[in-house]
């Protein structure tokens, strides 16, 4: 019988949203602990890999390169990649706060928990935007984990924000999602930038939106949504001569032919459509809709909302990537327009 080799013992799963080189990475990571792989164990060529595991070299290499960054494989040149240590034990203990639970959050925790394999053991809360419940959880737990990574949004109090997140040492903070005024030192952070995004996004939108006499973002009175994103909206509306609107609630909001939408919640985007239907007007042709966050949902309904979104997955891929390598880098993720038919 054919010994079993090291890449039997390796597979891709082409259907995961986990990238390729972090599923290869995360199985030999995997092979060590089983102790399939020793100190000074050679690995499999570039092109070996690429060829058995119908992935592309240069996926193969960024597998490779990633564990080389960790310290746990080393290299010589004109010899290849070598196992350096086996001495994985030394996991990240993070403790992960978010917000708010909803589908593009359930992305970012993914990949997040995706691309640190079984190098940490993660406690996940959520304080549901609630300050004082938030500095509660902080103020218990400031003593208990390598790492705190944190999605900074809240309905009131965030402006005192900055005193709590302070409390942590720079070297074990992750800000996700959004930057805090106030925190100051070497942290690493993965953001948003609010204003620019929406303004950005408006402006490639700009053929489609011109067809509308007015622009109208619901933005709800209390919300834990940034104010940037109203900066950014009304900027793009007074160079671009549009008229428009800020609806707090569109419950109580009347809906016309010729006016255009952006929306933040979900809930909101249902009562707009509702609302649009009920008018016996059609959406992209009558009445604009533009939603914030894609969510797999959104590319069905009405033959396809238009989003403008972060790239969730590449945020969570990238928090995890600078507790990895220790990093204190900020990251600002690309954000997008996808165009479809109710624009």
């Amino acid at each position: 019988m054919k010994k079993p080799t090291l890449i039997d013992n390796l597979s891709i799963d082409f259907y995961s949203a986990t990238p390729k080189y972090l599923q290869l990475s995360n199985a030999l990571t995997k092979s060590i602990r089983e102790g399939r792989l020793k100190v000074n164990d050679p690995l499999p060529s570039i092109n070996e890999l690429s060829f058995e595991l119908e992935i592309s070299r240069d996926t193969a290499e960024k597998g490779y390169k990633y564990l080389k960054k960790l310290h746990i494989l080393g290299s010589v040149p004109g010899k290849g990649y070598f196992v350096k240590h086996t001495d994985l034990n030394q996991q990240f203990k993070i403790c992960l706060l978010f917000n708010k639970l909803s589908p593009h959050k359930k992305i970012m925790y993914d990949s997040f928990a995706a691309a640190l394999g079984e190098m940490a053991v993660i406690d996940f809360y959520i304080y549901n935007n609630d300050f004082a419940f938030f500095k509660k959880l902080l103020s218990a737990k400031l003593h208990d984990y390598t790492h705190y990574v944190i999605v900074p949004h809240f309905l009131e109090g965030g402006e005192r924000a900055d005193e709590i997140i302070n409390t942590i040492p720079k070297e074990k903070l992750i800000l996700m999602d959004k930057l805090v005024k106030g925190v100051d030192g070497a942290y690493g952070a993965v953001f948003e930038n609010f204003e620019k995004d929406i303004f950005s996004s408006l402006e490639k939108a700009l053929p489609r939106l011109q067809r509308y006499n007015i622009l109208k973002i619901i933005f709800p009175e209390y919300t834990y949504h940034p104010k940037e994103i109203l900066n950014g909206f009304h900027r793009f509306c007074q160079q671009y001569l549009f008229k428009h609107k800020l609806v707090h609630n569109i419950c109580k909001e009347p809906v016309s032919a010729g006016e255009a939408y952006i929306n933040l919640m979900e809930d909101d985007l249902v009562w707009l459509i509702e609302k649009i239907l009920e008018n016996k007007l059609k959406v992209g042709r009558d009445v604009g809709v533009i939603s914030y966050n894609e969510t797999p949902m959104k590319k069905i309904i009405l033959n396809g909302i238009t989003t403008i979104s972060t790239d969730f997955q590449l945020m969570g891929e990238r928090a995890a990537q600078l507790i990895l390598e220790q990093s204190t880098e900020h990251v600002e993720i690309p954000f997008y327009l996808t165009l479809r038919a109710s624009l």
